[in-house]
């Protein structure tokens, strides 16, 4: 039985950017990988019928203790998809949820986590939920914040952003690459190319060039200008938005800067995301 490889990150952080690369580096295609096709190539722990297998009752009728039970199952299942392993998009934080984990270590080959300026999410949060932005202040900090299960998904544990990324980067675990989105931004062949290696991957030059520059913001913001992008929420114009570091600067007042400051410092502290005065 192969085993999983997650990608994972708190919600509007880089993960579907970070999806795509890899489809784009190990298909190689001629042109940009659909973006409305990457779960041909990858899956979600989340995705509904990893679920719907192991529960005949409607999904409208599991509680979440049901949900909590399966979610072994859903990864073993995974596992048994593909004869490689296979990388799995996850938001959950890695914490145990009544009673149950949320991410199964002994069902892991490794982990690829990106972390991101929590200033910066926040903004994306507005856009995503379709808030304002002292309510995704208010997101960010939230030990009891998730989604809900619907048609497509099971509910998510997302927990407060200093949780969700303690959680993923200070645990023991298989093979573990944390990525900061800044970064990917800024040095991106040297980002991803390191990314390669840690993969055991040793792609040539001119095929991670490729898979750089049509993983790239403005080649799948094309795409989805041109075809939509099925993943985007219902509350946002677009899903690739802005793919910019430091907006935060543009836009939030002192007081706010102050309030995320608080209630993340230390993690963003170790993540090198503290304003300078």
């Amino acid at each position: 039985m192969s085993k999983i490889i997650w990608l994972a990150s708190y919600p509007k952080s880089g993960n579907t950017w970070m999806r795509a690369f890899l489809h784009n580096l190990l298909r190689d295609p001629s042109e940009s990988y659909d973006i409305n096709k990457i779960t041909d190539f990858s899956t979600s722990d989340s995705a509904i019928e990893w679920y719907s297998a192991q529960n005949p009752k409607p999904w409208q009728d599991w509680t979440a203790l049901d949900v909590a039970k399966m979610r072994r199952g859903a990864q073993q299942a995974i596992c048994r998809w593909r004869k490689d392993d296979t990388f799995v998009k996850t938001h959950n934080a890695s914490v145990v949820f009544l009673g149950y984990p949320l991410i199964h270590q002994d069902l892991t080959a490794g982990t690829i986590y990106i972390v991101r300026n929590p200033l910066d999410v926040a903004i994306s949060l507005t856009h995503h939920y379709g808030c304002d932005l002292d309510t995704a202040i208010g997101i960010l900090a939230d030990p009891s914040i998730g989604s809900k299960t619907n048609d497509k998904i099971v509910y998510e544990v997302h927990k407060s952003w200093s949780i969700h990324v303690d959680s993923w980067t200070s645990q023991k675990r298989p093979g573990l690459a944390v990525l900061r989105y800044e970064d990917m931004l800024a040095d991106p062949m040297r980002v991803f190319g390191g990314l390669a290696q840690f993969l055991g991957l040793n792609p040539p030059k001119a095929r991670l060039q490729r898979a750089v520059e049509r993983s790239s913001f403005k080649a799948l913001r094309a795409q989805e200008d041109k075809k939509g992008f099925k993943e985007k929420s219902p509350h946002a114009q677009k899903f690739f938005r802005e793919g910019r570091a430091e907006q935060w600067r543009e836009v939030m007042t002192q007081s706010q800067i102050d309030k995320v400051v608080a209630a993340h410092k230390e993690m963003m502290q170790r993540f090198g995301y503290l304003p300078r005065r």
